[in-house]
Protein backbone atom coordinates (compact mmCIF):
# COMPACT_ATOMS: atom_id res chain seq x y z
CA UNK A 1 0.00 0.00 0.00
CA UNK A 2 1.14 3.56 -0.64
CA UNK A 3 -0.22 6.84 0.55
CA UNK A 4 0.49 10.42 -0.41
CA UNK A 5 2.98 12.40 1.64
CA UNK A 6 1.42 15.18 3.69
CA UNK A 7 2.72 18.72 3.38
CA UNK A 8 4.42 18.39 6.78
CA UNK A 9 6.28 15.34 5.51
CA UNK A 10 7.42 17.23 2.42
CA UNK A 11 8.65 20.16 4.48
CA UNK A 12 10.67 17.83 6.70
CA UNK A 13 12.42 15.97 3.91
CA UNK A 14 16.03 15.22 4.66
CA UNK A 15 18.06 16.11 1.61
CA UNK A 16 21.77 15.30 1.71
CA UNK A 17 24.56 15.79 -0.81
CA UNK A 18 25.28 12.38 -2.31
CA UNK A 19 27.97 12.61 -4.98
CA UNK A 20 29.40 14.83 -7.72
CA UNK A 21 28.42 14.07 -11.29
CA UNK A 22 32.10 14.02 -12.21
CA UNK A 23 32.56 10.98 -9.94
CA UNK A 24 29.94 8.96 -11.82
CA UNK A 25 31.10 7.54 -15.11
CA UNK A 26 28.37 6.28 -17.46
CA UNK A 27 27.05 2.83 -16.51
CA UNK A 28 29.14 2.79 -13.34
CA UNK A 29 28.28 2.18 -9.70
CA UNK A 30 29.59 3.90 -6.59
CA UNK A 31 29.23 3.07 -2.91
CA UNK A 32 28.57 6.24 -0.91
CA UNK A 33 28.03 6.68 2.82
CA UNK A 34 25.46 9.27 3.81
CA UNK A 35 24.26 9.90 7.38
CA UNK A 36 25.30 6.42 8.47
CA UNK A 37 23.67 4.70 5.49
CA UNK A 38 25.41 2.74 2.74
CA UNK A 39 23.98 3.88 -0.60
CA UNK A 40 24.65 2.18 -3.93
CA UNK A 41 24.54 4.80 -6.73
CA UNK A 42 24.08 3.62 -10.32
CA UNK A 43 24.56 5.77 -13.40
CA UNK A 44 22.20 4.02 -15.83
CA UNK A 45 21.27 4.93 -19.44
CA UNK A 46 17.94 6.09 -17.99
CA UNK A 47 19.52 8.29 -15.34
CA UNK A 48 20.99 8.03 -11.88
CA UNK A 49 19.41 5.62 -9.40
CA UNK A 50 20.15 5.02 -5.71
CA UNK A 51 19.24 2.24 -3.29
CA UNK A 52 20.35 0.71 -0.02
CA UNK A 53 23.60 -1.08 -0.63
CA UNK A 54 22.65 -3.93 1.67
CA UNK A 55 20.45 -6.54 0.01
CA UNK A 56 17.29 -6.88 2.13
CA UNK A 57 17.66 -10.66 1.94
CA UNK A 58 20.91 -11.25 3.83
CA UNK A 59 22.76 -7.95 3.62
CA UNK A 60 25.23 -8.65 0.83
CA UNK A 61 26.46 -5.54 -1.09
CA UNK A 62 24.31 -4.64 -4.07
CA UNK A 63 27.10 -2.43 -5.40
CA UNK A 64 28.66 -5.78 -6.36
CA UNK A 65 25.48 -6.84 -8.12
CA UNK A 66 24.59 -6.90 -11.81
CA UNK A 67 22.37 -4.32 -13.49
CA UNK A 68 20.47 -5.19 -16.66
CA UNK A 69 19.69 -2.67 -19.43
CA UNK A 70 16.09 -2.49 -18.22
CA UNK A 71 17.20 -1.47 -14.71
CA UNK A 72 16.80 -4.86 -12.98
CA UNK A 73 19.40 -5.20 -10.23
CA UNK A 74 20.53 -8.73 -9.36
CA UNK A 75 22.19 -9.62 -6.06
CA UNK A 76 24.77 -12.14 -7.19
CA UNK A 77 24.87 -14.02 -3.89
CA UNK A 78 21.39 -15.55 -4.12
CA UNK A 79 20.09 -14.22 -7.47
CA UNK A 80 17.44 -11.98 -5.90
CA UNK A 81 16.27 -9.40 -8.42
CA UNK A 82 14.89 -5.91 -7.87
CA UNK A 83 13.35 -3.25 -10.04
CA UNK A 84 15.73 -0.38 -9.37
CA UNK A 85 13.08 2.17 -10.31
CA UNK A 86 10.53 1.00 -7.75
CA UNK A 87 12.36 -1.30 -5.32
CA UNK A 88 9.94 -4.14 -6.11
CA UNK A 89 11.29 -7.65 -5.63
CA UNK A 90 10.70 -9.73 -8.76
CA UNK A 91 10.49 -12.88 -6.61
CA UNK A 92 7.95 -11.44 -4.17
CA UNK A 93 10.40 -11.23 -1.28
CA UNK A 94 11.67 -8.27 0.72
CA UNK A 95 11.47 -4.93 -1.09
CA UNK A 96 14.55 -2.84 -1.73
CA UNK A 97 14.67 0.70 -0.37
CA UNK A 98 15.22 3.17 -3.22
CA UNK A 99 15.66 6.91 -2.81
CA UNK A 100 14.50 10.09 -4.58
CA UNK A 101 17.36 12.02 -6.20
CA UNK A 102 17.83 15.56 -7.51
CA UNK A 103 20.62 16.91 -9.70
CA UNK A 104 21.61 20.36 -8.46
CA UNK A 105 24.20 21.81 -10.78
CA UNK A 106 27.07 19.35 -10.82
CA UNK A 107 25.96 17.54 -7.67
CA UNK A 108 23.49 14.76 -6.93
CA UNK A 109 21.39 15.09 -3.77
CA UNK A 110 19.46 12.31 -2.07
CA UNK A 111 16.33 12.41 0.06
CA UNK A 112 16.81 9.96 2.95
CA UNK A 113 13.60 10.96 4.73
CA UNK A 114 11.91 8.06 6.46
CA UNK A 115 8.41 7.40 5.19
CA UNK A 116 5.51 8.20 7.54
CA UNK A 117 4.97 5.68 10.35
CA UNK A 118 1.70 4.29 9.02
CA UNK A 119 3.13 3.78 5.56
CA UNK A 120 6.15 1.93 6.92
CA UNK A 121 3.95 -0.12 9.26
CA UNK A 122 1.64 -1.12 6.43
CA UNK A 123 4.54 -2.05 4.15
CA UNK A 124 6.08 -4.25 6.83
CA UNK A 125 2.79 -5.99 7.61
CA UNK A 126 2.13 -6.61 3.90
CA UNK A 127 5.58 -8.12 3.52
CA UNK A 128 5.18 -10.15 6.72
CA UNK A 129 1.89 -11.56 5.43
CA UNK A 130 3.60 -12.59 2.20
CA UNK A 131 6.41 -14.26 4.16
CA UNK A 132 3.84 -15.95 6.43
CA UNK A 133 2.02 -17.43 3.45
CA UNK A 134 5.34 -18.78 2.11
CA UNK A 135 6.48 -20.05 5.52
CA UNK A 136 9.74 -18.15 5.03
CA UNK A 137 11.37 -18.41 8.46
CA UNK A 138 14.24 -15.96 7.94
CA UNK A 139 12.09 -13.40 6.20
CA UNK A 140 9.43 -13.57 8.93
CA UNK A 141 12.20 -12.90 11.45
CA UNK A 142 13.44 -9.85 9.51
CA UNK A 143 9.98 -8.37 9.12
CA UNK A 144 9.19 -8.78 12.81
CA UNK A 145 12.56 -7.19 13.65
CA UNK A 146 11.65 -4.26 11.38
CA UNK A 147 8.30 -3.88 13.11
CA UNK A 148 9.96 -3.87 16.53
CA UNK A 149 12.52 -1.31 15.35
CA UNK A 150 9.66 0.84 14.07
CA UNK A 151 8.29 0.99 17.61
CA UNK A 152 5.03 -0.88 16.95
CA UNK A 153 3.40 -3.19 19.48
CA UNK A 154 5.36 -6.46 19.06
CA UNK A 155 2.27 -8.50 19.92
CA UNK A 156 0.62 -7.17 16.77
CA UNK A 157 2.41 -9.95 14.89
CA UNK A 158 0.75 -12.57 17.11
CA UNK A 159 -2.70 -11.04 16.63
CA UNK A 160 -2.10 -10.96 12.88
CA UNK A 161 -0.87 -14.57 12.82
CA UNK A 162 -4.14 -15.61 14.46
CA UNK A 163 -6.14 -13.49 12.02
CA UNK A 164 -4.36 -15.02 9.05
CA UNK A 165 -4.75 -18.61 10.23
CA UNK A 166 -7.84 -19.36 12.32
CA UNK A 167 -10.08 -20.17 9.35
CA UNK A 168 -7.37 -22.26 7.71
CA UNK A 169 -7.17 -24.83 10.49
CA UNK A 170 -9.48 -27.46 9.08
CA UNK A 171 -9.90 -29.31 12.37
CA UNK A 172 -9.45 -26.40 14.73
CA UNK A 173 -6.67 -25.65 17.18
CA UNK A 174 -3.20 -27.10 16.80
CA UNK A 175 -0.15 -26.96 19.05
CA UNK A 176 0.76 -23.70 17.29
CA UNK A 177 -1.76 -21.64 19.27
CA UNK A 178 -1.00 -23.51 22.49
CA UNK A 179 2.70 -22.90 21.93
CA UNK A 180 2.06 -19.20 21.32
CA UNK A 181 0.67 -18.89 24.85
CA UNK A 182 3.84 -20.43 26.24
CA UNK A 183 6.19 -18.40 24.06
CA UNK A 184 4.49 -15.29 25.45
CA UNK A 185 5.50 -16.44 28.95
CA UNK A 186 9.14 -16.63 27.90
CA UNK A 187 8.81 -13.29 26.11
CA UNK A 188 7.62 -11.62 29.30
CA UNK A 189 10.44 -13.22 31.30
CA UNK A 190 13.06 -11.90 28.87
CA UNK A 191 11.73 -8.37 28.47
CA UNK A 192 15.20 -6.84 28.64
CA UNK A 193 16.72 -9.07 25.96
CA UNK A 194 15.74 -7.99 22.45
CA UNK A 195 17.25 -11.08 20.85
CA UNK A 196 15.36 -13.56 23.03
CA UNK A 197 12.11 -11.63 22.67
CA UNK A 198 12.46 -11.86 18.91
CA UNK A 199 13.01 -15.62 19.20
CA UNK A 200 9.69 -15.95 21.05
CA UNK A 201 7.80 -13.92 18.46
CA UNK A 202 9.36 -15.65 15.47
CA UNK A 203 8.82 -19.15 16.87
CA UNK A 204 5.18 -18.32 17.58
CA UNK A 205 4.43 -16.88 14.15
CA UNK A 206 6.35 -19.46 12.12
CA UNK A 207 4.69 -22.40 13.89
CA UNK A 208 1.29 -21.00 12.97
CA UNK A 209 2.48 -20.34 9.41
CA UNK A 210 3.71 -23.92 9.08
CA UNK A 211 0.44 -25.41 10.31
CA UNK A 212 -1.62 -23.55 7.70
CA UNK A 213 0.87 -23.63 4.82
CA UNK A 214 -1.02 -23.90 1.53
CA UNK A 215 -4.31 -24.47 3.35
CA UNK A 216 -7.53 -22.94 2.06
CA UNK A 217 -10.08 -21.33 4.34
CA UNK A 218 -12.72 -23.49 6.03
CA UNK A 219 -15.46 -20.97 6.84
CA UNK A 220 -17.61 -20.90 9.95
CA UNK A 221 -21.30 -20.14 10.06
CA UNK A 222 -22.05 -16.44 10.46
CA UNK A 223 -25.16 -17.12 12.54
CA UNK A 224 -25.36 -16.07 16.18
CA UNK A 225 -27.58 -17.30 18.98
CA UNK A 226 -27.88 -16.76 22.72
CA UNK A 227 -25.24 -18.61 24.74
CA UNK A 228 -26.59 -21.19 27.15
CA UNK A 229 -23.90 -23.27 28.84
CA UNK A 230 -25.89 -26.50 29.11
CA UNK A 231 -27.13 -26.37 25.53
CA UNK A 232 -23.64 -25.44 24.37
CA UNK A 233 -22.11 -28.54 25.94
CA UNK A 234 -24.89 -30.74 24.54
CA UNK A 235 -24.26 -29.37 21.05
CA UNK A 236 -20.56 -30.15 21.34
CA UNK A 237 -21.46 -33.70 22.40
CA UNK A 238 -23.72 -33.94 19.33
CA UNK A 239 -20.89 -32.57 17.12
CA UNK A 240 -23.16 -29.75 15.97
CA UNK A 241 -20.57 -27.24 14.87
CA UNK A 242 -23.03 -24.68 13.49
CA UNK A 243 -24.92 -24.44 16.80
CA UNK A 244 -21.73 -24.29 18.88
CA UNK A 245 -20.20 -21.56 16.70
CA UNK A 246 -23.43 -19.56 16.74
CA UNK A 247 -23.47 -19.72 20.55
CA UNK A 248 -19.91 -18.37 20.77
CA UNK A 249 -20.72 -15.56 18.33
CA UNK A 250 -23.91 -14.74 20.20
CA UNK A 251 -22.20 -14.77 23.59
CA UNK A 252 -19.51 -12.37 22.40
CA UNK A 253 -22.19 -10.18 20.81
CA UNK A 254 -23.91 -10.05 24.20
CA UNK A 255 -20.75 -8.97 25.97
CA UNK A 256 -19.58 -12.23 27.52
CA UNK A 257 -15.92 -12.59 28.45
CA UNK A 258 -13.71 -15.67 28.37
CA UNK A 259 -14.47 -16.33 32.03
CA UNK A 260 -18.15 -16.69 31.07
CA UNK A 261 -17.34 -19.36 28.48
CA UNK A 262 -14.61 -21.14 30.42
CA UNK A 263 -16.73 -23.37 32.72
CA UNK A 264 -18.63 -24.85 29.78
CA UNK A 265 -15.44 -25.21 27.73
CA UNK A 266 -13.72 -27.04 30.59
CA UNK A 267 -16.67 -29.34 31.07
CA UNK A 268 -16.87 -30.10 27.35
CA UNK A 269 -13.12 -30.74 27.19
CA UNK A 270 -13.43 -33.40 29.91
CA UNK A 271 -16.63 -35.05 28.70
CA UNK A 272 -14.40 -37.59 27.03
CA UNK A 273 -10.76 -38.56 26.96
CA UNK A 274 -10.67 -36.00 24.17
CA UNK A 275 -7.83 -36.12 21.68
CA UNK A 276 -5.57 -37.59 24.36
CA UNK A 277 -6.14 -34.60 26.62
CA UNK A 278 -5.39 -31.84 24.15
CA UNK A 279 -8.84 -30.28 24.45
CA UNK A 280 -8.34 -29.36 28.11
CA UNK A 281 -4.77 -28.14 27.53
CA UNK A 282 -6.07 -25.86 24.79
CA UNK A 283 -8.70 -24.35 27.09
CA UNK A 284 -6.00 -23.18 29.49
CA UNK A 285 -3.91 -21.77 26.66
CA UNK A 286 -6.89 -19.94 25.13
CA UNK A 287 -7.40 -18.08 28.39
CA UNK A 288 -3.75 -17.04 28.51
CA UNK A 289 -3.74 -15.86 24.90
CA UNK A 290 -6.88 -13.76 25.34
CA UNK A 291 -5.48 -12.27 28.54
CA UNK A 292 -2.20 -11.36 26.81
CA UNK A 293 -3.48 -10.26 23.40
CA UNK A 294 -6.87 -8.78 24.29
CA UNK A 295 -10.46 -9.49 23.39
CA UNK A 296 -9.86 -8.87 19.68
CA UNK A 297 -8.54 -12.45 19.43
CA UNK A 298 -11.28 -14.04 21.53
CA UNK A 299 -13.74 -14.81 18.75
CA UNK A 300 -11.28 -16.38 16.29
CA UNK A 301 -9.55 -18.36 19.03
CA UNK A 302 -12.76 -19.69 20.55
CA UNK A 303 -14.34 -20.56 17.21
CA UNK A 304 -11.24 -22.51 16.23
CA UNK A 305 -11.15 -24.10 19.69
CA UNK A 306 -14.71 -25.41 19.56
CA UNK A 307 -14.06 -26.76 16.07
CA UNK A 308 -11.23 -28.78 17.64
CA UNK A 309 -13.74 -30.08 20.19
CA UNK A 310 -16.11 -31.12 17.42
CA UNK A 311 -13.46 -33.04 15.48
CA UNK A 312 -11.52 -34.37 18.48
CA UNK A 313 -11.13 -38.13 18.76
CA UNK A 314 -12.89 -39.54 21.82
CA UNK A 315 -10.55 -42.21 23.06
CA UNK A 316 -12.88 -43.44 25.82
CA UNK A 317 -15.02 -44.93 23.06
CA UNK A 318 -12.32 -47.27 21.74
CA UNK A 319 -11.75 -50.73 23.29
CA UNK A 320 -8.54 -49.78 25.11
CA UNK A 321 -10.27 -47.13 27.21
CA UNK A 322 -13.86 -48.36 27.11
CA UNK A 323 -13.95 -49.02 30.87
CA UNK A 324 -13.57 -45.28 31.47
CA UNK A 325 -17.32 -44.61 31.72
CA UNK A 326 -17.92 -47.51 34.10
CA UNK A 327 -15.05 -46.49 36.36
CA UNK A 328 -16.22 -42.87 36.38
CA UNK A 329 -19.61 -44.01 37.70
CA UNK A 330 -17.86 -45.73 40.62
CA UNK A 331 -15.90 -42.64 41.59
CA UNK A 332 -16.05 -41.71 45.27
CA UNK A 333 -17.99 -44.73 46.48
CA UNK A 334 -16.13 -44.93 49.82
CA UNK A 335 -12.88 -45.92 48.18
CA UNK A 336 -10.12 -45.21 50.75
CA UNK A 337 -6.91 -46.61 49.25
CA UNK A 338 -4.08 -44.19 50.12
CA UNK A 339 -2.85 -42.61 46.86
CA UNK A 340 0.83 -43.24 46.22
CA UNK A 341 2.66 -43.10 42.91
CA UNK A 342 3.76 -46.72 43.31
CA UNK A 343 0.12 -47.83 42.91
CA UNK A 344 0.33 -47.05 39.19
CA UNK A 345 3.77 -48.43 38.42
CA UNK A 346 3.62 -50.73 35.38
CA UNK A 347 -0.18 -50.88 35.47
CA UNK A 348 -2.03 -50.97 32.16
CA UNK A 349 -5.03 -48.82 31.30
CA UNK A 350 -7.78 -50.73 33.10
CA UNK A 351 -5.71 -51.39 36.22
CA UNK A 352 -4.62 -47.75 36.29
CA UNK A 353 -8.23 -46.59 36.23
CA UNK A 354 -9.21 -49.09 38.94
CA UNK A 355 -6.34 -47.87 41.12
CA UNK A 356 -7.54 -44.28 40.72
CA UNK A 357 -11.09 -45.25 41.68
CA UNK A 358 -9.77 -47.16 44.68
CA UNK A 359 -8.27 -43.90 45.93
CA UNK A 360 -11.32 -41.75 45.09
CA UNK A 361 -12.43 -41.29 48.70
CA UNK A 362 -9.34 -39.15 49.32
CA UNK A 363 -8.98 -35.41 48.65
CA UNK A 364 -8.57 -34.99 44.86
CA UNK A 365 -5.41 -32.94 45.33
CA UNK A 366 -3.74 -35.95 47.00
CA UNK A 367 -4.73 -38.30 44.17
CA UNK A 368 -3.58 -35.69 41.69
CA UNK A 369 -0.12 -35.45 43.20
CA UNK A 370 0.35 -39.22 43.22
CA UNK A 371 -0.76 -39.51 39.57
CA UNK A 372 1.47 -36.59 38.58
CA UNK A 373 4.50 -38.35 40.06
CA UNK A 374 3.44 -41.63 38.44
CA UNK A 375 3.43 -39.96 35.02
CA UNK A 376 6.79 -38.32 35.74
CA UNK A 377 8.22 -41.73 36.68
CA UNK A 378 7.09 -42.95 33.26
CA UNK A 379 9.27 -40.27 31.69
CA UNK A 380 12.20 -41.54 33.73
CA UNK A 381 11.63 -45.13 32.66
CA UNK A 382 10.51 -44.80 29.03
CA UNK A 383 12.05 -47.64 27.05
CA UNK A 384 14.04 -45.70 24.47
CA UNK A 385 14.62 -48.90 22.49
CA UNK A 386 10.91 -48.74 21.62
CA UNK A 387 11.88 -46.09 19.07
CA UNK A 388 14.08 -48.57 17.21
CA UNK A 389 11.54 -51.38 16.94
CA UNK A 390 10.22 -52.03 13.45
CA UNK A 391 7.76 -54.92 13.69
CA UNK A 392 5.22 -53.37 15.99
CA UNK A 393 1.49 -52.75 15.46
CA UNK A 394 0.17 -49.23 14.91
CA UNK A 395 -0.91 -49.17 18.57
CA UNK A 396 2.77 -49.42 19.42
CA UNK A 397 3.58 -46.07 17.84
CA UNK A 398 4.20 -44.46 21.21
CA UNK A 399 7.15 -42.16 21.78
CA UNK A 400 8.60 -39.35 23.82
CA UNK A 401 5.96 -36.79 22.91
CA UNK A 402 3.18 -39.12 24.08
CA UNK A 403 4.89 -39.46 27.44
CA UNK A 404 5.17 -35.70 27.91
CA UNK A 405 1.39 -35.36 27.55
CA UNK A 406 0.98 -37.01 30.93
CA UNK A 407 2.60 -33.96 32.53
CA UNK A 408 1.17 -31.21 30.34
CA UNK A 409 -2.33 -32.59 30.73
CA UNK A 410 -1.80 -32.83 34.49
CA UNK A 411 -0.80 -29.17 34.60
CA UNK A 412 -3.94 -28.16 32.71
CA UNK A 413 -6.09 -30.43 34.90
CA UNK A 414 -4.85 -28.81 38.10
CA UNK A 415 -5.49 -25.32 36.77
CA UNK A 416 -9.00 -26.01 35.50
CA UNK A 417 -10.13 -28.26 38.36
CA UNK A 418 -8.93 -25.76 40.94
CA UNK A 419 -11.49 -23.40 39.45
CA UNK A 420 -14.11 -26.08 38.78
CA UNK A 421 -13.68 -28.80 41.47
CA UNK A 422 -16.64 -30.80 40.19
CA UNK A 423 -14.42 -31.83 37.24
CA UNK A 424 -11.75 -33.55 39.36
CA UNK A 425 -13.08 -37.12 38.83
CA UNK A 426 -12.88 -36.86 35.04
CA UNK A 427 -9.45 -35.23 35.11
CA UNK A 428 -7.97 -37.71 37.56
CA UNK A 429 -9.34 -40.74 35.75
CA UNK A 430 -7.89 -39.39 32.51
CA UNK A 431 -4.51 -38.89 34.20
CA UNK A 432 -4.75 -42.59 35.06
CA UNK A 433 -5.45 -43.28 31.38
CA UNK A 434 -2.22 -41.51 30.46
CA UNK A 435 -0.31 -43.62 32.94
CA UNK A 436 -1.87 -46.85 31.72
CA UNK A 437 -1.33 -46.07 28.06
CA UNK A 438 2.37 -45.35 28.58
CA UNK A 439 3.17 -47.97 31.25
CA UNK A 440 3.56 -50.75 28.69
CA UNK A 441 6.46 -48.89 27.11
CA UNK A 442 8.55 -48.45 30.26
CA UNK A 443 11.43 -50.43 31.71
CA UNK A 444 11.73 -51.88 35.21
CA UNK A 445 14.65 -49.60 35.88
CA UNK A 446 14.13 -46.05 37.14
CA UNK A 447 16.87 -43.73 35.91
CA UNK A 448 16.56 -41.14 38.67
CA UNK A 449 20.20 -41.14 39.75
CA UNK A 450 21.34 -40.53 36.18
CA UNK A 451 19.18 -37.45 35.67
CA UNK A 452 18.54 -35.80 39.02
CA UNK A 453 19.81 -32.28 39.71
CA UNK A 454 21.09 -30.75 42.93
CA UNK A 455 19.75 -27.33 41.94
CA UNK A 456 16.26 -27.76 40.52
CA UNK A 457 15.72 -24.09 39.70
CA UNK A 458 19.11 -23.87 38.03
CA UNK A 459 18.43 -26.99 35.96
CA UNK A 460 15.05 -25.66 34.82
CA UNK A 461 16.62 -22.36 33.83
CA UNK A 462 19.24 -24.21 31.80
CA UNK A 463 16.59 -26.24 29.98
CA UNK A 464 14.49 -23.17 29.21
CA UNK A 465 17.60 -21.45 27.85
CA UNK A 466 17.98 -24.40 25.51
CA UNK A 467 14.37 -24.01 24.39
CA UNK A 468 15.24 -20.49 23.24
CA UNK A 469 17.86 -21.95 20.89
CA UNK A 470 16.42 -25.44 20.52
CA UNK A 471 17.88 -26.41 17.14
CA UNK A 472 14.86 -28.56 16.27
CA UNK A 473 13.68 -28.68 12.67
CA UNK A 474 10.12 -29.60 13.63
CA UNK A 475 7.89 -27.14 15.45
CA UNK A 476 6.01 -30.02 17.05
CA UNK A 477 9.21 -31.07 18.85
CA UNK A 478 10.28 -27.62 20.00
CA UNK A 479 6.81 -26.81 21.30
CA UNK A 480 6.79 -30.03 23.34
CA UNK A 481 10.14 -29.07 24.85
CA UNK A 482 8.70 -25.68 25.72
CA UNK A 483 5.33 -26.68 27.09
CA UNK A 484 6.68 -29.61 29.12
CA UNK A 485 9.39 -27.47 30.70
CA UNK A 486 6.89 -24.78 31.68
CA UNK A 487 4.43 -27.36 33.01
CA UNK A 488 7.12 -28.94 35.19
CA UNK A 489 8.26 -25.54 36.45
CA UNK A 490 4.67 -24.71 37.33
CA UNK A 491 4.02 -28.00 39.10
CA UNK A 492 7.11 -28.27 41.30
CA UNK A 493 5.98 -25.21 43.24
CA UNK A 494 3.32 -27.40 44.87
CA UNK A 495 5.48 -30.45 45.58
CA UNK A 496 7.81 -31.73 48.26
CA UNK A 497 11.49 -31.57 47.20
CA UNK A 498 11.80 -35.33 46.61
CA UNK A 499 8.76 -35.30 44.29
CA UNK A 500 9.89 -32.15 42.51
CA UNK A 501 13.22 -33.88 41.90
CA UNK A 502 11.45 -36.68 40.00
CA UNK A 503 9.65 -34.23 37.70
CA UNK A 504 12.81 -32.30 36.87
CA UNK A 505 14.76 -35.50 36.33
CA UNK A 506 12.12 -36.83 33.94
CA UNK A 507 12.13 -33.55 32.05
CA UNK A 508 15.94 -33.60 31.84
CA UNK A 509 15.92 -37.12 30.44
CA UNK A 510 13.42 -36.05 27.78
CA UNK A 511 15.67 -33.13 26.76
CA UNK A 512 18.84 -35.18 26.70
CA UNK A 513 17.64 -38.40 25.05
CA UNK A 514 17.48 -39.22 21.32
CA UNK A 515 14.13 -38.51 19.73
CA UNK A 516 13.33 -40.50 16.60
CA UNK A 517 10.56 -38.81 14.66
CA UNK A 518 10.41 -40.55 11.28
CA UNK A 519 9.89 -44.29 11.40
CA UNK A 520 10.62 -45.16 7.76
CA UNK A 521 10.99 -48.92 8.12
CA UNK A 522 8.25 -49.27 10.71
CA UNK A 523 5.85 -47.37 8.45
CA UNK A 524 6.78 -49.61 5.54
CA UNK A 525 6.25 -52.72 7.66
CA UNK A 526 2.87 -51.55 8.97
CA UNK A 527 1.73 -50.49 5.50
CA UNK A 528 2.60 -53.84 3.95
CA UNK A 529 0.81 -55.68 6.75
CA UNK A 530 -2.22 -53.47 6.35
CA UNK A 531 -2.65 -53.74 2.58
CA UNK A 532 -1.99 -57.51 2.68
CA UNK A 533 -5.29 -57.87 4.53
CA UNK A 534 -7.34 -55.76 2.14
Amino acid sequence: MTQALKQDDIDERNWQRLISLTELKPESVKLVRVAGKQIAVFNTPDGIRACDNRCPHEGFPLSEGSLSPDCILTCNWHNWKFNLDTGDNLFGGDRLRTYPLEVRGEEVWIDITDLPYQQRYTAIIDSLHDAFDDYSYDRIAREIARLVRLGADPFDVLRLAIDWSWQKMEFGWTHAYAGMADWIILYEENRHNEELKLVCLVESVTHVAYDVLREREYPFTEKASAFDASTFVDDIEAENEAAVVAAIRGGIRDGLSFSDFEPALSRAALLHYNDFGHALIYVTKAGKLIESLGNSVMEPLLLSLVREFIYASREDKIPEFRAYGTQLEKWGQHQQQIPEASLWRHKGINKSMKAAVACSGNPPEDIYQALLIANAINLLSFDIEQQEKIRVPVSGNVGWLDFTHGLTFANAARQQCSRHPELWPQALLQMACFNGRNAGFTTRELYLESWKADDLEGRLNQLLERVLDHGQAEHIVSVHLLKTALAVRDEINNLEPEDAEILVAGLTRFFESPLKRRQARRTAYQSLKFVAKE
